[in-house]
């Protein structure tokens, strides 16, 4: 894919958050009836600003890209026709969204069938887009663009850690596997879903460990965290695209002292 092409794909992916964000910011602290998709005592909560978010990215694509595939949370998949899959959570973080808190973003990832090539995390009631590619790591606010870099921090004792929610994790070894490297570093929080990433990239979070996540949660952070420097990986330390057990460090060194320590619950 020469460079040209990735920039004419992030622009559309731009318009695609745009496209999200006009569906999605009527119902942010407002009204909106939340729907469970689960039916087993868990809590899995969806609205219609999800779907609506969704729905209105798929037909994007399907006009301006027939050939792309898409992979969704709401509305399943689409099968690639050239080996280009776009990859999307229209509110990563709905529990935020229901709740007001603005710690929610849409997901847009383009997998070329080996790896993620783009991604944009768009933060549309914040104005906050940051995007990732080969071309480099940025974040637009306030009409400005500027460039993402992930900060330097050799050491657990220095480092901020993040995950979502104690509960987030699959398993209870997970959790415990968490502890021990937070145990060893300067702070850890809960909370921030995407957000944590973007944070990551920014330079102003070190380390974010999380499990049972899908590739629609990943895919479309992981260019944005590889661009700005930093490391990201399953608890083996091979690709984290397809989800599950996920470390991302804004430094290499970091990363390995963290996956040292986790590994042995990796599945």
């Amino acid at each position: 894919m020469q460079d040209d092409e990735i920039r004419t794909l992030i622009e559309f992916a731009g318009s695609l958050a745009d496209s999200a964000g006009a569906a999605i910011l009527p119902y942010f602290r407002a009204p909106v009836t939340v729907d469970n998709k689960k039916n087993d005592g868990k809590f899995d909560p969806v609205t219609i600003a999800d779907r609506d978010a969704e729905q209105a990215i798929r037909t994007l694509i399907t006009k301006t890209y027939p050939d792309h595939g898409v992979q969704g949370e709401e509305f399943g998949a689409v099968e690639s026709r050239n080996g280009l899959t776009w990859c999307i959570d229209p509110i990563d973080g709905t529990r935020a969204f229901i709740m007001g808190v603005p710690q929610w973003g849409v997901l847009i990832g383009l997998h070329d069938g080996t790896a993620p090539v783009l991604g944009v995390m768009d933060q549309p009631f914040t104005g906050e887009r940051f995007t990732g590619s080969r071309l480099g790591a940025h974040v637009t606010r306030n009409g400005k663009t500027l460039p993402l870099r992930s900060r330097a921090c050799a050491t657990l004792s220095d480092a901020v850690l993040t995950t979502t929610h104690p509960g987030a994790f699959g398993k209870k070894s997970e959790h415990d596997a968490y502890l021990r490297v937070a145990a060893q570093t300067r702070m850890h929080r809960y909370g921030g879903d995407c957000y944590s990433y973007a944070m990551l990239a920014h330079g102003l979070i070190d380390l974010v460990i999380e499990t049972d996540l899908k590739p629609y949660d990943i895919q479309a952070l992981i260019p944005i965290i590889l661009a700005a420097g930093g490391v990201i990986s399953n608890w083996r330390g091979g690709p984290a695209d397809q989800g599950g057990q996920v470390i991302a460090a804004g430094d290499a060194r970091l990363h390995a002292l963290a996956l040292e320590i986790l590994k042995g619950d990796a599945d």
